[in-house]
């Protein structure tokens, strides 16, 4: 796939965010306001960060369906460290964090040395790291926490929600990695022909394994910015927002093949699956119909990423 390639994608999709701002705008004088988008970027904040490691996953031609699980486990882990252990809440919220960490480790130990499918493993540990935060937390939630510890969800720096800067520097960071380092191109020849790149002598094993731990540390991230947003903690958060990420990925041109993608993609992608869930609630729409259009923009993006995949050069 070619520079010429990726741009086009990218630039279709911008145009295509540009476009739904300007009708979404229309249906409601309450859409296109400072305040209000700012706001859609506080929501966004804990599926971009999840996104942005997963376009390296799926660059791999890997998946990881674990970090729903992984977020929920962390975040209950957050309060109950807090509240049940006593520890201060600042370890609490770097132990929780480790543990995410450490899920995503076992994920790729069991796809890079027992060699199972991402598919199927983390399929597995969904279930497996949903398991243990319900069966920790017993149906009950924790609430109380500090005040200092809301400025990281709830809070502002020059006006701007806090966790949209962590976002910008993830997002700014994940992109000079994966498209100047010799890194990011392992990824890519990793995604488009695993054999040639054990054969180039690249660290295939090693190189999936730090994707998988790092996709357990941004979920464990998220966690703990996604308890400061929402002041309380419950098993069941993350539930699905593995599905979100994934759709922004791909719809941002990552192939599920592997080979091909781009940061700058999924947080466009992102940006106009917020703007089309926030929009359409906005002007009235129920909440299947925004599935459901947001479910056709999605397979029409990957129509048309097959179609440049084809024409692209051989």
């Amino acid at each position: 796939m070619t520079l010429r390639s990726f741009i086009r994608h990218e630039t279709l999709l911008a145009l295509l965010l540009a476009l739904v701002l300007v009708v979404l705008s229309l249906q409601s004088d309450k859409f296109f306001t400072v305040q209000n988008l700012l706001n859609q970027g506080r929501l966004m904040t804990e599926t971009g960060l999840i996104a942005i490691a997963m376009t390296f996953v799926i660059a791999t031609g890997g998946i990881d369906l674990s970090v729903g699980s992984i977020l929920g486990l962390s975040a209950i882990l957050t309060g109950v460290f807090w509240q049940n252990v006593g520890l201060p809440l600042s370890v609490t919220a770097a132990a929780a964090i480790a543990v995410g960490t450490i899920a995503g480790l076992v994920n790729g130990i069991i796809i890079t040395r027992f060699k199972v499918p991402p598919l199927i493993a983390t399929l597995a540990t969904l279930a497996l790291y949903r398991g243990l935060a319900e069966g920790i937390s017993q149906a009950r939630s924790v609430r109380g926490y500090p005040e200092w510890f809301y400025v990281l969800g709830q809070g502002n720096v020059l006006g701007v929600p806090t966790q949209l800067w962590i976002l910008l520097l993830a997002a700014v960071t994940a992109s000079i990695v994966l498209a100047y380092t010799r890194y990011g191109r392992t990824v890519y020849v990793i995604g488009s022909n695993e054999v040639t790149a054990r054969f180039s002598g690249l660290s295939v094993e090693g190189t999936k394994l730090a994707l998988y731990t790092a996709s357990g540390f941004a979920a464990a991230v998220a966690a703990v910015i996604f308890v400061s947003r929402v002041s309380t903690t419950r098993s069941d958060m993350g539930t699905g927002i593995e599905l979100d990420a994934i759709t922004a990925v791909v719809l941002g041109g990552t192939s599920i093949f592997g080979g091909r993608g781009t940061i700058l993609g999924t947080i466009i992608g992102l940006c106009l699956i917020q703007a089309l869930k926030n929009g359409l609630s906005l002007a009235g729409v129920k909440g299947d119909g925004t599935i459901m259009l947001i479910g056709a923009v999605l397979i029409l993006a990957i129509l048309a990423s097959n179609l440049f995949e084809r024409s692209g050069p051989r």
